[in-house]
């Protein structure tokens, strides 16, 4: 069992493929260090999915966080990365991850990136009375 941080992104088979549905992970420990004053930047990173044939193993995700721990990154890049190689691994049919990040400079920064594929549109949320 590896405890080193990891880029590899592991999945396991969708149990519901016929069925559209979602998942959300919360990650409020990510990590990563301003690439202008190397000082540690902090945030809770947000993953919401639909997916297609493959999900996204937990261990895995865990590690690929801390791989940007020593990792000089702009918000948005770094939250542009995350959705890129979150869908490189799992082609999702809708993804969307956001990075919610603690104050800098007296600033707090939310980068939102999303995917989509090709062909696929969401169900219709039910109102209920």
């Amino acid at each position: 069992m590896t405890q080193e941080p990891s880029r590899q992104i592991e999945t396991f088979p969708n149990p519901q493929p016929e069925r559209d549905y979602t998942i959300r992970m919360r990650i409020p420990e990510f990590t990563c260090l301003c690439p202008k004053t190397g000082q540690p930047d902090f945030a809770t990173i947000h993953i919401e999915y639909v997916p297609d044939r493959d999900c996204i193993e937990l261990k895995s995700l865990k590690l690929y966080m801390w791989s940007f721990r020593d990792q000089g990154a702009f918000h948005e890049q770094v939250t542009h990365d995350m959705l890129s190689d979150l869908v490189a691994a799992t082609a999702p049919r809708f993804m969307r991850v956001t990075g919610d990040f603690n104050v800098r400079g007296g600033i707090y920064t939310s980068v939102i990136a999303e995917h989509r594929a090709p062909g696929w549109t969401p169900p219709q949320p039910v109102t209920l009375p």
